[in-house]
């Protein structure tokens, strides 16, 4: 809290200047239009709400974002559009997006990208999916096409895990093997057990040569990191960087570095739900048991995250990393194939959300049963149509939520949507002993995704993120046995678990129109 109230404290010198230049221009107009600037404004702020308002219908965007924003902007132009601005709008800002671009272009990242001996991996690995399911690679190939990484050979090695504590056991023992260099990019950061370990071992390889570089989100981080936590890391012989710095002076409350990446060697990468914090591995208690999973993968996906890595410490630091000595990284030995994988990242900056698509199409092309984890449940439009009507054909669509919510407001919000799910015939679970973090989904026991990917408006359509989509592979087998052993700690969900009273559900429709704030 101390962190964030000196943040506040240093804006505002800047934003009492400015107040009181406005004031004094104001009050000269005033007297120039003989006390009529008040009518005159509100005319002209009217006429630009309007243009605003309608610019904004016109978006190919989901309807119920556009509304909230549309009434918003009517009801108070001049507050409405500042508020758009600074919480609604999905493009970053100019500058953020200019360092963004340049560094992808650098990097030259393309289809290639994570093939690591730049082969034809992407051609192939579509090929090989559409012979037996053409409507998913299909689906594949767009994303593809739109993210610029490849779907590739997943590795036998590749590991899952249902909790947090498992991962952090063999992060540390790859982490002391590491030889060339090791990323480290989370949403949150903060000193623990956890922490405190993975800080002990990299300093310990930054001192044998290792190429050490953290990445931590700032506004994620902002009561957890600091620049004096940065400035002990790099005593170490640890590089490290915030992600899009935030001052409440400038309008960079969206667009947050959600993704979770470990690169070790561009042999090994670790992603998933979980952050670098004690809960995450139950070392401290928060909310109950927290349940997170994650996942550890080899060969070229380890590459593709690499990539992701390199390209978002390109934009904002100095020190620039060069791709050419990570062509042909091999991989862990005596890997075997495994089905395929498709690592790839959700950017703002596209004009696509390729997970809010990803997961409409799973729905849409599910025959069997599709089952999700998620910590929020706020939908869009399309994506919630396409849980009804799968859930109404008959397919088996469950959603597991947590039973202790680390939010209240939110939680409230999430079960707003229960009801019409649930008469559709999807299943929910609230898991008991606790709060479930964790994002992935498994669909026919062929094809499932985990990654940092909520099922909200922020993870969906304001965020980077990353996810890995795999077809056909191992850990398919292991999310969907996690899924049954966790379902069995929940309680099912239903109707008459909701409460019905007016007063209520008008407080859920209110809920349900301010969504895409939350």
């Amino acid at each position: 809290m101390r962190r964030i109230i000196g943040r506040v404290i240093i804006v505002i010198p800047a934003v009492a200047l400015q107040v009181m230049w406005y004031y004094l221009v104001l009050s000269t107009l005033n007297t120039v239009f003989h006390g009529h600037l008040g009518d005159l404004v509100n005319a002209v702020f009217t006429v630009l709400a309007i243009i605003f308002a309608t610019s904004l219908v016109a978006k190919r965007d989901e309807s119920s974002y556009k509304l909230l924003w549309v009434m918003v902007i009517m009801a108070a132009p001049v507050l409405g559009a500042f508020l758009y601005l600074m919480f609604g709008n999905k493009n970053t800002g100019a500058r953020l997006k200019k360092k963004m671009e340049a560094s992808r272009d650098r990097l030259a990242i393309g289809k290639k990208s994570g093939a690591g001996d730049g082969s034809d991996a992407i051609s192939d690995g579509i090929e090989a999916i559409s012979k037996d399911n053409p409507r998913l690679a299909q689906t594949l190939g767009h994303i593809e096409e739109s993210t610029g990484f490849p779907v590739l050979k997943n590795n036998r090695n590749t590991r899952y895990y249902p909790f947090g504590e498992y991962m952090f056991a063999d992060m540390c023992e790859d982490l002391r093997r590491a030889q060339d260099y090791i990323y480290v990019e989370y949403f949150i950061i903060q000193s623990g057990k956890f922490w405190d370990t993975l800080t002990g071992i990299m300093a310990e390889r930054a001192a044998a040569g290792v190429d050490v570089r953290v990445i931590y989100d700032d506004l994620g981080s902002i009561g957890t990191y600091s620049g004096a936590d940065i400035r002990n890391l790099q005593k170490k012989g640890i590089k490290c960087i915030a992600f899009n710095p935030f001052f409440l002076i400038r309008s960079q409350l969206n667009n947050r570095d959600h993704r979770k990446i470990m690169v070790i060697d561009g042999r090994i990468a670790y992603s998933g739900g979980i952050n670098l914090a004690d809960e995450y591995i139950n070392v401290v208690e928060r909310f109950g048991r927290w349940k997170d999973i994650g996942f550890r993968i080899t060969g070229g996906a380890a590459l593709s995250y690499a990539y992701m890595f390199i390209e978002f410490w390109n934009a904002f630091a100095e020190d620039k990393i060069t791709v050419n000595r990570f062509e042909g990284a091999a991989g862990e030995a005596g890997g075997e194939n495994d089905g395929y994988v498709l690592p790839y990242y959700d950017s703002p900056m596209r004009n696509e959300h390729t997970s809010n698509e990803l997961f409409t199409e799973i729905l849409s092309m599910a025959t069997g049963y599709v089952w999700f984890y998620t910590p929020y449940l706020i939908l869009g439009d399309t994506l919630y149509d396409a849980f009804l009507r799968a859930a109404k054909r008959g397919v088996d669509v469950r959603i597991i939520m947590p039973g202790i919510p680390d939010k209240k407001m939110i939680f409230r919000l999430s079960r707003s949507y229960y009801e019409d799910l649930l008469k559709a015939g999807v299943r929910i679970f609230e898991y008991t002993p606790g709060f479930v973090h964790a994002k992935a989904f498994v669909a026919d026991g062929v094809v499932a995704g985990i990654g940092t990917v909520n099922l909200d408006y922020r993870s969906l359509f304001l965020h980077f993120e990353c996810n890995a989509v795999f077809y056909k592979a191992g850990i398919i087998a292991d999310l969907k046995k996690d899924f049954e052993d966790t379902q069995g700690e929940c309680r099912e969900i239903g109707t008459e678990d909701l409460r019905k009273s007016l007063v209520y559900r008008f407080g859920n429709n209110v809920l349900r129109v301010v969504a895409p704030l939350l």
